[in-house]
């Protein structure tokens, strides 16, 4: 009785177990990933030519920091091309350095406009169910990158309605009031 208690235990155990996988498929089949974290259109994916005769200035994340990334470029980038570049991430060259970025998961989509030197970025922040907790480099690095422009003085964040956002500081604050890279300076290290 036991040894047939056993077999049936056995026999049940592998059955389930069977049924815990995922299913063969005879043909492969094509699979749509989901969209991206920020739907807009790149001029190009991000290269690890060093051709210009000028540079650009991005900033990354590594381990918990921001990292300065000097790109060399044909000509000065607009605020907002800077920003496409900004979250088209790391070259391949950058990511096998290290470097990576808080961006995609952190926001669905950012644009900035230049007004009277102060860079408005509009913004609209991913939702909760991104596994995201790094939005403190994600809007560090946006800060970093535009406010070392020359034509940049300060930094705001607006939602879709032109409403400033409250982000995370350095400190640990939360503001709505335009920021600088200095908001940020504990964080960055050098490259």
């Amino acid at each position: 009785m036991r040894r047939t208690a056993r077999r049936v235990s056995a026999a049940l155990v592998l059955t389930l177990v069977a049924a815990c996988g995922v299913p063969a498929e005879d043909q492969p089949r094509t699979v749509t990933p989901p969209p991206g974290p920020f739907p807009y259109t790149a001029t190009a994916a991000p290269t690890s030519a060093e051709t210009g005769a000028l540079t650009e200035l991005l900033y990354f994340s590594r381990d918990d920091r921001l990292v300065p990334v000097t790109r060399r470029v044909d000509r000065v980038p607009t605020p907002d091309e800077q920003l496409r570049d900004l979250l088209a991430g790391p070259t391949p060259g950058e990511r096998d350095d290290g470097v990576g970025s808080a961006l995609p998961g952190a926001l669905s989509t950012a644009v900035v406009q230049l007004v009277g030197g102060q860079a408005r970025v509009t913004v609209t922040p991913a939702g909760a169910d991104t596994g995201r907790s790094d939005e403190l480099l994600a809007y560090g690095q946006i800060v970093s990158t535009l406010s070392a422009r020359p034509d940049v003085s300060a930094v705001i964040f607006l939602d879709g309605d032109g409403t400033p956002l409250r982000v995370p500081r350095a400190d640990g604050s939360l503001s709505a009031d335009p920021l600088t890279s200095a908001d940020y300076a504990v964080l960055v290290s050098p490259r």
